[in-house]
């Protein structure tokens, strides 16, 4: 839980955003961009767990904090439903938990297949993004 989690009573920090339907992948990169520019402005340093929380339309939410050479998933478990095409769009093995680690240049092709199921997003810091399971899955 972060200090601004509205579990401790504070106004949430970050606010969801109506998700547009990304097609291509140009429109995946213009989105990209414009993600990579909002963490660079509202997200500190010293800060850590930073991504983005997709909200999906039918249920459940996706964190997912890319790296240098990295994409990390924290699929919660009401979005459990939406592993198969995480799989189908990746080539990924579904984990075992939540964590889902996948190779950057899997990145497009995720965000293409999981686009038409997004309701919306929301910037996050704090997310523990699967502590453990993280140098587990990927040998770090």
């Amino acid at each position: 839980m972060t200090p601004d989690s509205p579990l401790n009573g504070a106004a949430p920090r970050f606010r969801p955003r109506p998700w547009t339907e990304l097609t291509t992948p140009q429109d995946v990169e213009a989105w990209i961009e414009e993600h990579n520019r909002s963490l660079m402005e509202h997200i500190g340093p010293q800060e850590t767990g930073y991504g983005v929380c997709f909200t999906l339309a039918e249920g459940g939410n996706i964190y997912m904090q890319t790296g240098a050479d990295a994409v990390m998933l924290d699929v919660d478990p009401d979005a459990r439903w939406v592993a198969p095409l995480i799989v189908a769009a990746t080539g990924a093995e579904e984990p075992a938990g939540q964590a889902w680690v996948l190779p950057d240049d899997k990145l497009v092709q995720l965000i293409i297949g999981l686009s038409s199921l997004v309701a919306s997003t929301t910037l996050v810091s704090g997310h523990p993004f699967g502590k453990g399971a993280r140098r587990q899955a990927s040998g770090w």
